[in-house]
């Protein structure tokens, strides 16, 4: 795996694509057991270099405020030897989890004899962007590969020494399992013009899945010349409806907003039924006032919660990723469905009632990813949702839409067996 600068971009990215294509086209006939040993391995070697690692990840902490990442920032950045265990761990659940390489996804059998399989098989070259975290270094390696493709890892340069620490006891683990050696590849250029130089190679790569700032999604958007698995934010709504329990409706909204607030599936706007308003909203106004919560609000929500401040059209729009919210009282569930598809993102949208109509209902007409029926917004996680590790949550219907775990870094093709026919 390169694991130093290259002066000429378009050489050198050539390169590595080509290495991943041919690489993919062994990983496609990987068996599982392999891939299974090859984790495995790579955890032990993780376990075994954790000060190694530790050392790597030390020079992008002492990096860390000159690229001006902010104290929380630096925080997710850290590697203790807790968080190796974890993303050793991560790896083994990997592992652990189901094949789903040459699966049989449909079957029958025709009337002239063919018997016709629709069958699971790897998308082929993965080119993902990421964002600085090291663990989702090893995820994306893990559950990229667990799915049969190769992937080329363009991580963020804040992160570059531990990353790096990472893949190479990966590709270590790989060449001791007879796993290909460019399965998984570090892009070792920090240039950002090396990422348009991949898009462009839809021949050789894939499919293209950033995951960081609405920025960087909007330019591989922009640029890419292969299909993308996005999301551009996430603007998840809670809605009260007219007969909801309100002990529940509080515990929810309190969880979606305030569990952790700087995460995709974090509630950002609060619906409540006009029936409930007087009630309910100066008790959920209390509660996540007592969480450090500023509320955006409509003007018959602001009538009822101390302190709330006037909502804007982008209010409404918005995804804050910290102690903001908007609020709005709604006089139906048609108009709470309808704000939600109008401000909404299709990533996470939630009703707290007690009417199975109004459940149906919305779960049938709200456009997200994921609908919830009295539970909250930050369930829609691949872990959550029993799909083991995700490489991101795509609000996007073609080709995966929801947690993208390893089925959704698939495809599928048909294989045909006869005796003999032909077609007249």
């Amino acid at each position: 795996m390169p694991t130093t600068q290259e002066p000429d971009l378009a050489t050198y990215t050539l390169t590595v694509a080509e290495q991943a294509r041919d690489a993919s086209r062994a990983m496609a006939s990987l068996d599982g057991a392999t891939k299974i040993a090859w984790l495995r391995g790579a955890a032990a070697l993780l376990r075994e270099n954790a000060q190694q690692v530790i050392d790597a990840n030390a020079e992008d902490i002492a990096a860390a405020p000159g690229y001006g990442l902010s104290a929380a920032a630096i925080d997710r950045l850290r590697l203790t030897p807790d968080r190796i265990e974890d993303i050793a761990s991560a790896l083994e659940d990997v592992a652990a989890l189901p094949d789903p390489i040459g699966s049989v996804i449909h079957s029958t059998v025709r009337p002239n004899g063919l018997k016709i399989d629709k069958v699971r098989c790897p998308l082929g070259v993965v080119f993902f962007i990421y964002e600085s975290r090291p663990n989702v270094t090893a995820d994306a390696a893990a559950i990229c590969a667990k799915a049969g493709n190769a992937v080329i890892l363009r991580g963020g340069k804040e992160a570059m020494h531990s990353s790096r620490a990472i893949v190479d006891l990966l590709a270590q683990a790989a060449t001791e399992h007879g796993v290909p050696e460019h399965a998984v590849q570090l892009v070792s250029t920090t240039d950002r013009e090396a990422v348009g130089h991949f898009l462009k190679m839809n021949d050789l790569i894939d499919v293209a899945i950033p995951r960081g700032g609405e920025g960087l999604i909007r330019r591989v958007v922009a640029e890419a010349t292969m299909p993308v698995i996005k999301h551009f934010d996430g603007n998840c709504h809670v809605y009260v409806d007219a007969d909801a329990d309100h002990d529940m409706a509080e515990a929810i909204i309190v969880n979606s907003k305030c569990q952790r607030m700087g995460v995709c599936n974090a509630c950002e706007s609060l619906l409540v039924h006009a029936d409930i308003a007087s009630e309910f909203l100066p008790r959920i106004g209390k509660a996540l006032t007592e969480h450090g919560i500023e509320m955006r609000a409509c003007p018959k929500s602001r009538a009822l919660i101390a302190g709330a401040q006037p909502a804007t059209e982008a209010d409404y729009a918005a995804e804050f990723l910290g102690p903001l919210i908007s609020v709005k009282v709604v006089g139906s569930l048609d108009e709470a469905i309808a704000h939600i598809n109008k401000y909404g993102s299709h990533h996470t949208d939630a009703i707290v009632t007690r009417s199975l109509e109004s459940a149906r209902r919305f779960t049938g007409e709200v456009d997200s990813a994921a609908v919830m029926v009295n539970a909250s917004t930050r369930f829609n996680d691949g872990g959550e949702f029993g799909l083991g590790a995700e490489i991101g949550i795509s609000t996007d219907k073609f080709h995966a839409r929801g947690p993208c775990g390893i089925e959704e870094l698939t495809t599928y093709k048909y294989i045909v067996q006869g005796t003999g026919q032909v077609r007249g």
